[in-house]
């Protein structure tokens, strides 16, 4: 710590702490020195421990819990809305393991409210799969999707448990994904889905609706449960 910076101690110590956490000394649920280790180490008074606990809590870099002591946040995911993305590639950036558990896989009959979303004749054969999205085994998105049958004659449950999706529309079908038109809104979390992600039910989650099209044509609509303390979308405005 250099008392003669221009940078307030404080904000020295919370640099000192985000680099330690970055480059990956402290990992994810790591317990933190506690503020006296903490004036030891580097020298400085309980005010400016204090004062840079806090700054890193709100920015989510630590939590506490009572009578236990401050902890190492999970990172929280930023993902970008300008391009594709793929959550199987997009966690792999970010060195985690993504996992996928095929909750459910069933033909549907197209209802008015998907007809109208995927400009498909009501009635129209659809799949409904569901499933539990996973970066280290820690559960991240729960996702439903419905893909028109005749687009993907043929599809069995069995792919869809060994490759991530948009491979399998790629390689098996040759489809061709061209733009997505997404929406996203705050919603609360049910008892079901809470359950699956292995949070409270009063936590926040959004929900994100997708619809990909390969031209002009809808192949997929997925109705996504992401986890709010996990995640960030972005979008570049120029």
């Amino acid at each position: 710590m250099q008392k003669d910076n221009r940078l307030p101690l404080y904000y020295q110590l919370m640099d000192i702490l985000v680099d330690r956490i970055d480059s990956g000394e402290l990992k994810e649920h790591d317990r933190l020195p506690s503020e006296r280790e903490l004036c030891e180490m580097y020298n400085v008074s309980r005010t400016t421990v204090r004062q840079a606990m806090q700054e890193l809590e709100k920015e989510n870099y630590i939590y506490k819990q009572h009578g236990k002591g401050t902890y190492v946040s999970p990172k929280i995911i930023n993902q970008s809305l300008v391009k594709f993305y793929s959550f199987t590639e997009e966690m792999k950036k970010i060195n985690k393991v993504p996992s996928t558990k095929v909750l459910a896989f069933e033909q549907v009959d197209c209802d008015s409210k998907l007809a109208i979303k995927m400009e498909l004749e009501e009635g129209e054969q659809l799949y409904k799969i569901t499933r539990l999205r996973l970066a280290d085994d820690t559960p991240m998105l729960y996702e439903t999707s419905y893909l028109p049958v005749r687009k993907f004659p043929d599809l069995q449950v069995e792919a869809l448990k060994k490759q991530p999706m948009y491979t399998i529309f790629r390689d098996l079908y040759q489809v061709q994904l061209t733009k997505a038109n997404e929406r996203f809104r705050a919603v609360p979390t049910t008892q079901e889905e809470a359950e699956l992600l292995q949070i409270s039910q009063n936590e926040p989650s959004l929900l994100i609706e997708r619809l990909t099209f390969e031209h002009e044509t809808v192949v997929e609509y997925t109705s996504t449960i992401a986890r709010g303390d996990k995640f960030t979308y972005s979008v570049e405005l120029t």
